[in-house]
């Protein structure tokens, strides 16, 4: 080590905090927290019965830093903040980027249904979070049905004459031209409410008593409609498990069951909403070592990832005990206090077994998973005569005519596609629809930057194949490359068979000059097929979203009055041509900058072009 570790414990108070190991590149190895700064970085270097994982980590420690805090609790949300910052080798991590979705119902005189992601902040009417979009949009499927409430975006419905199809096929009640009242639709939107609430037995009641009403008054049109509306929710209610032990009062609660098995960890989170499970879904930590890290530390990890800085729950049950201060931390943040539940009975019971059964059917399918990725790799390696294959990296390139050119760069390590580390590169230096220079591009910026790294002594990653999605022109481009870095990474071609069809694909060996083709079974193939669908997807998305910005850009220049900051303020609110394309005029001339004499002008210069 380069400093004295010595000195440096003998140094630390003994209050609580938080201390970050680092290695000599200045990288994160591990954060952690203690209520003893003292006894608890000093315990790891006078221990003698350390896992072989802690003591290669230690061996790499170069300096240590601490952040002292007022308590545990407060260490506690600190540590956390630094792990999803960070992403420390070694902690245990459970990979979550994307927030989770809501129901949204918005607050016009005739409220939309929207799937929402993000803060919801000011929101009066939200409904979640939910597990997945999958979880929401069900949800948003059981609504139009039953209730039949409005998804359009506000420029659409401003601008309709006539129902759309969802009117036709019975899930909206077109109130974009006129055909419910508006007091009738917001009495509905309230219905709606109360079963996204739980409170459907309620409902089915004030439906029944409607239903009977509309049929005394000779109303049986209505009185159809709301038997409908009663055949329907209860359908939905057969449907679903309900939390009986709540009493009168529907309680959301979240259900957590850990399970460690064959070496694999896995959380199974299940969420209730309105007293019905709405959804679930299963985490696995990244870089868990069974040999040094617990069951036990690693739920209370996924708890504390999982919920600090993030909506809670009214109840959290678990197979597992929550430390008391992961407790105290997240009642702190909460509004009211978190109930925390590990022993129950009737249905909540059977919803903690279903999870902790849900958390075992996981572990053997990605067991499963893992040994199909296993014989596809070794297969791999037989085909190329290659002795291990871990890491690939495959490029390609997607554009229109020339336009937008953009290349994509998708990374297969570990047994699985990584998109944390794809990558794209706007093409900035060929010419249009020159797709060798482009490939050539493409890989001088990647390789020719790796190589600089780690002259520069940083820690690179290199691929054990790169994959070209291209034929011999491309592949003849980049060995270009390959002479002009001097590397000798192995370059596979992977060029479109006959007819383009699936299965018929020809692989080139860059470095032998072989060109062959595998059985459409082969478990190589479909291994290589897997890496250039993602490669190409990754690449087209890119291209697609680059074009429709610069068309918006090409059509604005055009229109005087327009100048940068005007054209930046229309892109943040419509992000493309479709979205302007889409917009009324109201809806340009409320963006910030925007007349309602220009929003006329751009409006007539789009629909014009």
């Amino acid at each position: 080590m380069s400093f004295d570790i010595a000195i440096f414990v003998s140094s630390l108070p003994q209050l609580p905090g938080v201390y970050r190991m680092f290695d000599a590149a200045g990288q994160v190895l591990y954060v952690g927290k203690a209520v003893n700064l003292k006894k608890r970085v000093g315990s790891y270097f006078q221990k003698t019965d350390l896992s072989p994982r802690i003591q290669l980590m230690l061996k790499q420690v170069a300096h240590i830093e601490i952040t002292v805090t007022r308590s545990e609790a407060e260490a506690l949300v600190l540590e956390n903040n630094f792990i999803k910052a960070l992403s420390p080798k070694y902690n245990i991590l459970f990979r979550d980027d994307k927030t989770y979705p809501y129901l949204i119902l918005s607050e016009h005189e005739f409220a939309r249904m929207v799937y929402h992601r993000g803060s919801v902040i000011g929101r009066k009417h939200f409904f979640g979070p939910y597990p997945n979009g999958q979880a929401v949009r069900q949800s948003m499927e059981v609504l139009q049905k039953v209730f039949q409430l409005r998804t359009c975006e506000d420029s659409v419905f401003a601008n309709r004459q006539r129902p759309c199809l969802l009117h036709q096929i019975k899930r909206c009640s077109a109130p974009c031209v006129g055909l419910i009242e508006a007091s009738r639709y917001q009495e509905v939107v309230q219905q709606a409410i109360q079963f996204l609430q739980g409170k459907t037995d309620q409902l089915l009641l004030q439906l029944q008593e409607k239903m009977q009403q509309a049929a005394e008054e000779f109303e049986f049109e209505k009185a159809a409609v709301l038997r409908d509306q009663i055949v329907a929710l209860g359908t939905l209610q057969s449907q679903q498990y309900v939390d009986m032990q709540a009493g009168q009062k529907i309680q959301d609660i979240d259900i957590l069951s850990a399970v460690l098995e064959q070496g694999l960890l896995c959380v199974h989170w299940s969420s209730v909403r309105g007293g019905r499970l709405v959804g679930d879904r299963h985490f696995f930590p990244e870089q868990f070592d069974a040999s040094w890290q617990s069951l036990e530390d690693s739920a209370q990890s996924f708890v504390a990832q999982h919920y600090l800085g993030k909506d809670k729950p009214k109840i959290i049950l678990s197979d597992f005990v929550i430390a008391p201060d992961l407790q105290a931390a997240l009642n702190q943040e909460s509004s009211q206090n978190v109930v925390f539940i590990t022993q129950t009975t009737g249905q909540r019971k059977v919803w903690l077994e279903m999870a902790q059964q849900n958390a075992r059917i996981a572990i053997t399918q990605k067991l499963q998973q893992k040994n199909t990725q296993l014989m596809r790799l070794d297969a791999l390696a037989s085909v190329l005569n290659r002795q291990d294959i871990q890491r690939l990296e495959c490029f390609d390139i997607s554009h229109t005519q020339g336009e937008a050119t953009v290349a994509s760069c998708v990374v297969y390590d570990d047994g699985a596609m990584q998109p944390s580390q794809y990558r794209r590169f706007n093409i900035q230096t060929t010419a249009a629809g020159d797709d060798y220079a482009a490939m050539k591009e493409v890989l001088l910026r990647r390789y020719g930057g790796l190589k600089e790294a780690a002259s520069n002594g940083e820690t690179v990653v290199w691929p054990d194949v790169v994959l070209i999605d291209g034929g011999k022109g491309q592949v003849a481009m980049a060995m270009q490359v390959w002479q002009e870095l001097d590397l000798n990474v192995m370059i596979v071609g992977i060029a479109k068979g006959p007819e383009r069809k699936a299965g018929l694909e020809e692989l080139i060996l860059a470095q032998t000059n072989e060109v062959f083709s595998l059985p459409a079974q082969h478990p190589a193939l479909h291994l290589l097929q897997t890496i250039r669908d993602e490669a190409h997807r990754f690449a087209i998305t890119g291209h697609r979203n680059k074009r429709a910005k610069t068309r918006l850009q090409s059509n604005l220049l055009d229109i005087p009055g327009i100048g940068p900051k005007r054209r930046k303020n229309l892109l943040t609110r419509f992000g493309g041509l479709r979205g302007m394309m889409a917009a009324s005029k109201d809806d340009i001339a409320q963006v910030d900058g925007i007349s309602a004499q220009l929003a006329q002008i751009i409006y007539d210069t789009l629909h014009s072009s």
